[in-house]
């Protein structure tokens, strides 16, 4: 949620901060703004809208300067208004501020600040930075009255601010929302996430909560709240900025389906040697700790959850280690019973999420935790004993495919070496799961390949509001992923369910206009019960859409439309199930003419709780 670009030059800066929030985009955002130092004041423009919208109005590349900041928000605190949108200044406007993340005492700062004779223009949290800083800054230096100011607010913050009378220094802070700097040729920058400025530099460095970084155009020093200042390792990033671009397709949601292939190829990439799964070094557990384990805990949000509840089948399957599954919004309220025996899970795309970097930091009290994440330097990515890095590359679309299915990839390689180490299956066992996951990405292929026929279910069916997912055992979550996909992307109402749950209420809504989707691949644990449930819902009409596996004859005898997946092992099979459900949530929503890659109300990171 909100984004942030920054940058310190020696050239006009106006079109790198406008191509930085063109690439914020997909995060979600209701308002947008820029502001650039200019001999000793600021230059602010910024308004509701899309950038687009608000650039046909103000055009932000009349802006000039080699100092300025970027942002789009999401409203948290005060409504959607140009004077709540970003950039803020204090009452003298020399101090610019632009923010992502919760200032929790505001309102007591702001009473104060108010007594002491400032004047607010806003109704925002972010606002009380401006002036709490512009109140320091009466007795102190920039970068002295940006931490003092920092060790009075509760909360969480990235920070981005100017100063006009120091237009060749810009300084940003973060504390549990994300920001990084990035280290150019006489040029550096701040910025929410790499994509957003990865046509101008690769070099990156990660800021950790309450630390503060000082940029100018040649340089940068970064300290912490006490004032101590901090080595950093400057990373290097593989991506190519091509890769954070559309290629041809006409959304990204379709640009990083067709890329599962390739992202499920490089997740098991190095892992897989001489019949043993292997891990890298960032891994970091022992594997004489995950031999004496006797329980798992998985923290999800949102699709991650719905990996986790695959990966839950996976280990007590085949690892034979009981496994729980929570909501990380949920888990640190409830006082989690953990201990040392207790190997936690979080599985987040971005590994900036609010509520499992939260839930992360309870767990590492009593337990050890390992993530499962895309985001290379990420917060959960740092703050875990172990990582287990997905490879899928950056995903724009806020609906997230690849990011899936490569968690799943990642949930089975864990799996693979956990039945290992705990002697849970047989070398032969163990070798047929190695041989099985290696054809998946040229099984998805194949998948992707019957793309026409899943078109024509959305041309026949995209009109309709209400539908039904179905699947059981592994498959159930597929339901549930295939459901919030449909409601992400199109605003059609979707619910997924256990198949044997449908007798149990949702029956009562079948009807001639319900389309229901069974994930029924051909298994010897569940496929003859998906069997009966798709016989109740053809004897009352409903509409019958069925993920089969290729072969099957029983189906399309039942079934109105069928769309085939390869055989594979069962526990394999939601990877290749998830895909055409993916691509009928596409074509539907292309064809109601929604904005897919950048649905109302939703953000690709929820960076606040």
């Amino acid at each position: 949620m909100c984004g942030i670009v920054g940058v310190v030059s020696n050239d006009n800066v106006n079109e790198k901060l406008f191509n930085g929030l063109a690439n914020l985009e997909y995060r979600g955002y209701d308002s947008v703004g820029m502001c650039i130092a200019n001999d000793s004041k600021f230059d602010i423009k910024k308004g509701v809208g899309k950038l687009d919208e608000v650039h046909k109005r103000v055009d932000f590349l009349k802006l000039n300067g080699t100092t300025g900041l970027g942002h789009c928000r999401w409203a948290t605190h005060g409504g959607v208004t140009d004077n709540n949108a970003h950039p803020h200044v204090d009452c003298r406007q020399k101090i610019s501020v632009v923010h992502n993340g919760i200032i929790e005492n505001y309102s007591e700062l702001k009473e104060d600040l108010i007594k002491k004779g400032h004047r607010f223009y806003s109704e925002t949290d972010t606002e009380v930075m401006a002036h709490l800083i512009e109140e320091h800054l009466k007795e102190n230096d920039v970068e002295n009255a940006v931490r003092l100011a920092l060790n009075q607010v509760d909360g969480s913050y990235a920070l981005g601010i100017l100063f006009a009378d120091e237009p060749n220094k810009l300084i940003a802070a973060r504390n549990e929302s994300p920001l990084i700097i990035g280290i150019g040729k006489n040029e550096n920058f701040i910025a929410s996430d790499v994509p957003s400025i990865l046509s101008y530099t690769n070099k990156i460095i990660y800021l950790d909560d309450k630390e503060i970084a000082v940029l100018t155009k040649d340089s940068h020093r970064i300290f912490d709240l006490n004032g101590k200042e901090k080595n950093k390792e400057i990373h290097t990033i593989n991506w190519t900025a091509e890769a954070a671009q559309k290629s041809g397709y006409k959304h990204f949601m379709l640009k990083e389906i067709h890329e599962q292939p390739r992202a499920i190829a490089d997740t098991l990439n190095g892992r897989v040697k001489n019949g043993n799964v292997v891990f890298e070094k960032e891994f970091g557990l022992a594997d004489e700790y995950l031999k004496s384990i006797k329980r798992i805990v998985m923290i999800a949000c949102g699709t991650s959850w719905h990996a986790a509840l695959i990966g839950e089948f996976m280990f007590e399957e085949l690892a034979k280690i009981p496994t729980e599954v929570e909501y990380a919004s949920e888990f640190r309220y409830r006082h989690p019973l953990l201990d040392n025996d207790t190997l936690v899970i979080a599985i987040s795309q971005s590994g900036e999420t609010a509520d499992t970097i939260a839930a992360l930091k309870e767990a590492k009290k009593y337990a050890k935790t390992l993530s499962i994440c895309n985001v290379m330097g990420s917060t959960i990515a740092r703050v875990s004993d172990g990582v287990v890095y997905t490879r899928a590359g950056p995903e724009i679309g806020v609906a997230s495919t690849k990011a899936f299915t490569t968690q799943l990839a990642a949930l089975y390689l864990i799996t693979i070496k956990l039945a290992k180490l705990r002697n849970a299956l047989n070398e032969k066992q163990i070798k047929n799961m190695i041989n099985s996951v290696r054809k998946i990405p040229l099984q998805l292929q194949s998948v992707l390949d019957e793309d026409d026929e899943i078109l024509k279910c959305a041309e026949l069916y995209h009109n309709k509001t209400n539908s039904l997912y179905l699947g059981r055992g592994v498959n159930f979550p597929i339901a549930l992923e295939g459901a919030l996909k449909l409601k992400e992307v199109s605003y059609v109402h979707a619910e997924g369910y256990p198949a044997a749950e449908m007798k149990h209420g949702p029956i009562a809504l079948i009807d001639k206009n319900m389309p229901v989707l069974f994930i029924a691949p051909h298994d010897v644990y569940t496929y003859e019960k998906v069997l009966g449930n798709i016989e109740e819902v053809k004897a009352r009409g409903g509409i019958i859409i069925a993920i089969a596996t290729e072969g099957d004859k029983e189906i399309p005898k039942k079934a109105g439309h069928v769309i085939y997946v390869p055989k594979t092992l069962y526990t394999l099979s939601s990877i290749l199930s998830v895909v055409p459900l993916q691509l009928l949530a596409y074509h539907i929503a292309d064809k109601l003419g929604r904005d897919i890659d950048k649905p109302r109300n939703l953000a690709k990171s929820v960076t606040v709780e």
